[in-house]
This record gives C-alpha cells, structure tokens and sequence, in this order.
C-alpha cells in the first residue's frame, strides 16, 4: 500500500512482560522431547489448540485461534537474539533498541517516530497505555504520551470545579508560553509544557465520540486496548500504540499463571481487531506482541526458569496467516546451556514492519540489513 492510505497504518504492540513460557503457549505437543523435559509444567494434548498435527496453542488463546483460523495471525518461532542475556531489564532492553552489544538510549520505535513526524509536530504521534515510558518510545525529537487512565487522563485531572481547572490551565499556558523565544534551555521546557497541554486535550476528547458494541472484559489489559482503539477510531493522528502485559515470570504455578495471562492478552487483542473491525479500521492496523525471551526447557517442578528462544505475534488484516521460521530443535545437542536456541533475529521483525508497514528507513535503526520474514500481506 502506498500513497495516502499508507500514511494511515498504525501499529499496536503488545509488551508480554517477563519471559512469556514459548513452550506452552505455543506447544509441541507431538514431540516426545517436550513430555520428557516437562513431567510437571506441561499443557497436555486433550488441552492443546491445534494448529496442525505438530504444535498448538495454550488453552487461554482460544481468541488467538479463532484469529488465526481466519488467517489473521502470523506464528513467529524461534526469535531472539545472537548471545541472550537472561535478565529481564537487559534482554527487555535489547528489544526495545534493537542493540544487543551495548546500552543505547533510542528507542526503535522512538527512531521510527521522528522519522515520521521530523518537526516533532504530532504530540500524540504514540501512546503509551500504562505507567511510565517503554524505553522502544524513546528517541530525541519524539513526542509521545503516556496515559494510565484514558477516561480520567487530563492535566490537573484532580481540580473538581470546571471553573478552577481552566483557570489553572490557562495560567499553565501562559507561564509556558512566555519562556518560548528565551533561549534553547526555556525553548525546549515551553514547548514541552504546551505539548503536554495539546495532547491532554486531544486525548481527553477520544472517549467522549467512542461507540461500540464491543464488551471488553473487565482486566486491566483489556482496558488498555479499549483505549487504544478509542484512540485510533478518534483519527487525531496517532500512529503508534504500546501496551504491556504481565509479569509472565512463572518460576512457580507456571501453568495457571501463564494461561490467565495468555486468557487476557488473547481476550483483549481480540476484542480491539472486532472493535476496530466494525468501525472499518482493521485494514489499517498491524499488531506485534511479544516477549523478552522464553523459559528453559526444564520445568523446575512448580515451574520455569529465565531462558531464551522465544515466540512472536503479529496479528491484523495485512498479515499472510500461517507459521513462520522452525521450532527450536530439544535435542540436547541443540540445545544452548539448557536453552532452545533462536533461529530468527527479532532484527528481521523490525526491519519488515519499518519498511513495509510504517515506510519508515530500518537502517536508521539496524546495524545492518536483516532479512525479511515476510509475514505481510503483499500490496
């Protein structure tokens, strides 16, 4: 897609935080390997979603599946990244900048932002549904907001007279208004303090023309994509969206756990694509979700320990349905200090929904071109 239409595309991503267990999400149920390493934190084949003769999913993705029986829903094995880092601040890290080999402060979704909006013009360009900032957003020059509460978001929220809060709000206006032209320190402070001020108007005004039929469930992840499409069908130039999920650290219960987990996040993706869907908006938006790393292979009796080798989703109308890369072999010979290995650089991911989906330059972000999977749908 190119032209006018292509200014259009979105992307949703959906952070799994803390290792979501790539074993038993998306199961290999046939192999006898998967039995031997998991006696006690396994998914039994009579409770597997069946996508073939060889893996399924978890039993909490049923909503997954329906998505992916109607070719919605690209399977990615196997991802990851050369040499894991088993910590989940560093390996979190590495996805959210795209560098494995050292620390850096942009974020590729950051990157991609201004590459979008180079004058910084767009205050709601992304946002964030959640506490604090993926460090992914991040990037000199990259407006983006950050909302806990779409239905309550605003600045001095907490003023219960309309009366009083616009007069704080006109007196926050005009203190911001008289630093511009002060030189680059106050520029910088005043521009911030008015785009903070635009995009809580822009924002506070999504919830007020929302209608739909949806019933999203009552979890907070669910909230979280509700905003979000309030925000995509207010059309206010949002471009980008980003929601997290978890923690998905399941060293124990690792089976009840990760399945109500999994139950949320296939519940609330779901819900958004048939919201966005009835307001004609599916064609326009992609969604990744995805995880820091997987779990090891053995379960540790109640559990799973950090591993690497993981899973990865992408989800919408312009992706080509189906299962991408190999599952990592459990031979012990394959295995890497007890870990599936990846085969597919979560690098490639990015590289395709930069190029393809966002048209926005990859190689500002990559230290070199990866190949493509080609999960989207050709034009």
């Amino acid at each position: 897609m190119s032209g006018q239409n292509a200014k259009q595309r979105k992307l949703v991503v959906v952070q799994m935080s803390g290792g979501n267990d790539y074993l038993n999400c998306v199961v290999p149920y046939d192999d006898p390997r998967y039995v031997d390493n998991r006696p006690n934190v396994r998914i039994t084949e009579d409770r597997v979603l069946q996508l073939d003769g060889k893996y399924g999913l978890n039993p909490g993705m049923q909503p997954i599946k329906d998505l992916y029986d109607n070719g919605k829903v690209a399977v990615i094995h196997g991802v990851g990244y050369p040499e894991p880092n088993r910590s989940h601040f560093r390996s979190m890290d590495i996805w959210h900048t795209a560098e494995p080999r050292h620390v850096t402060d942009e974020g590729w979704l950051g990157n991609a932002i201004r590459q979008m909006h180079p004058e910084g013009d767009n205050v709601v360009a992304a946002v964030n549904f959640g506490g604090g900032l993926p460090r992914a957003l991040v990037a000199k020059g990259a407006p983006v907001a950050s909302v806990t509460d779409l239905e309550t978001y605003g600045l001095m929220g907490h003023l219960g007279a309309d009366a009083e809060r616009s007069e704080v709000l006109g007196l926050f206006k005009y203190i911001y208004s008289m630093g511009l032209g002060n030189g680059p320190t106050m520029d910088l402070m005043s521009q911030t303090g008015l785009d903070a001020l635009r995009g809580s108007d822009m924002l506070s005004q999504c919830t007020l023309t929302y209608d739909s039929d949806i019933e999203y469930d009552p979890n907070f992840f669910a909230k979280s994509m509700k905003s979000a499409a309030q925000v995509l069908q207010a059309d206010i130039g949002t471009r980008i969206c980003y929601t997290q999920h978890g923690s998905f650290d399941a060293h124990t219960n690792g089976i009840a756990l990760q399945e109500k987990l999994l139950r949320d996040v296939s519940g609330g993706i779901h819900d958004f694509y048939s919201d966005m869907k009835e307001h004609n908006g599916s064609e326009d938006i992609l969604i990744l979700a995805f995880s820091e790393f997987g779990r090891r292979v053995k379960d540790n009796g109640n559990g799973t320990d950090h591993g690497s080798g993981g899973v990865a989703f992408l989800i919408g109308d312009g992706v080509t349905g189906g299962q991408y890369g190999e599952y990592p072999s459990m031979d012990e010979k394959d295995l890497v200090e007890g870990d599936l290995a990846f085969n597919l650089d979560f690098r490639s991911l990015y590289t395709e929904i930069m190029d393809d989906w966002l048209e926005v330059d990859a190689r500002e972000v990559m230290d070199r071109d990866y190949e493509k999977v080609g999960f989207l749908a050709p034009a």
